[in-house]
């Protein structure tokens, strides 16, 4: 197993200068990858790009490059430029956001998200591949036939034909179409208790094309706090998993509360999502289950850090990518420290 670092998004409460000393602390201490996402904010690329030109080793991830954002032959020309900058140290990670965002920001329906994200991914395929694009299916047709249009295909060579493909999944459908058709998973509030629970999905997608999962990275995004009160570093990560869980969608449609669902948390869930919605997001915060909080973060002193590195490694965890819940430039790299020196302790290191 492989350490990462994920750095979000820009907010009113970082930087970009922030963000850049992280992926470089990072890239000094031996972490794979760092992962840049979007959402109506900053974007991936731009971070990514910029994070490239400083970076000496590490891997440069989108976590994600939003499906309804671009056309699938302009994301391939992305990743195909941001991988031939960096050396070929990019990583492709695709998502087709959600309805709120999808429809609202950039004026893109949210159906079909399945049939969708196996279309354009085969375009991009396809396209950083040097091939000419051509393709006919229920979402894109190239060229379009109708018109002056022909059959282009990528006007450089990267350095690679191909670039890591890795697909931000919650639902069992689409981990199965993960386990088909990408190289890795993105996951959140991932609970290593239950991996056998998710990585059945992307098992049956793998066993489409013969395969098993050796070479297909999991890769979940992992909330740390570092503390020696547990109940004090799960208060911390309280306001996201409420923002997720209770409003990150509609109450007809939120994966993350259908995820806390089928996790065994039904009653907390709804509960959570009324409050959030209702305006009352203090109390949504609260009522998110201290043991959900557990599962699916990685909380505590170095100890505790060690003993759930390995747990993450033991459930099938490829790449194991951070998210710091810090105030603080100084706490954020003091994080990445204390992860490196438990990862190096866990003995769990390819």
């Amino acid at each position: 197993m492989r350490l990462g670092l994920n750095l979000g998004y820009q907010a009113a409460w970082t930087t970009p200068a922030d963000h850049l000393a992280m992926a470089q602390e990072a890239d000094r201490l031996g972490y794979s990858v760092v992962w840049a996402a979007e959402a109506y904010g900053s974007d991936t690329v731009s971070m990514l790009s910029w994070i490239a030109g400083q970076t000496q080793q590490i891997d440069l991830g989108a976590a994600v490059m939003q499906i309804p954002a671009r056309t699938p032959a302009m994301t391939a020309m992305t990743a195909a430029t941001i991988d031939t900058l960096s050396g070929g140290r990019f990583r492709l990670g695709l998502g087709v956001s959600g309805p709120q965002v999808s429809e609202g920001w950039h004026g893109v329906r949210f159906g079909k998200p399945l049939s969708r994200t196996r279309e354009y991914v085969e375009i991009v395929k396809m396209a950083i591949a040097r091939q000419p694009v051509s393709f006919q299916g229920e979402h894109y047709t190239l060229p379009l036939p109708d018109g002056p249009g022909k059959a282009l295909r990528l006007g450089f060579h990267p350095p690679r034909e191909a670039v890591p493909i890795y697909l931000a999944a919650v639902g069992p459908k689409n981990l199965e179409l993960a386990g088909e058709i990408a190289d890795g998973w993105l996951a959140i509030f991932f609970a290593p208790d239950a991996a056998g629970e998710y990585l059945q999905h992307i098992e049956r997608g793998r066993a489409k094309k013969g395969l098993g999962l050796t070479g297909f990275d999991v890769a979940p995004s992992v909330p740390v706090v570092v503390g020696d009160n547990v109940a004090w570093c799960a208060d911390v990560i309280r306001p996201y998993a409420s923002l997720y869980v209770g409003g990150m969608g509609s109450r007809e449609q939120n994966f993350y509360n259908q995820l806390a669902v089928r996790m065994g948390y039904a009653d907390a869930a709804a509960k959570v999502q009324d409050l959030y919605l209702s305006g009352q997001k203090a109390e949504a915060a609260e009522a998110v289950p201290q043991e959900f909080i557990e599962r699916t973060s990685i909380l505590g002193n170095k100890i505790q850090i060690t003993e759930r590195i390995r747990q993450y490694a033991a459930a099938g965890v490829g790449t194991l990518s951070i998210s710091p819940y810090v105030g603080d430039l100084k706490s954020g790299i003091d994080t990445l420290r204390i992860v490196a020196e438990a990862y190096e302790e866990s003995g769990v290191a390819e």
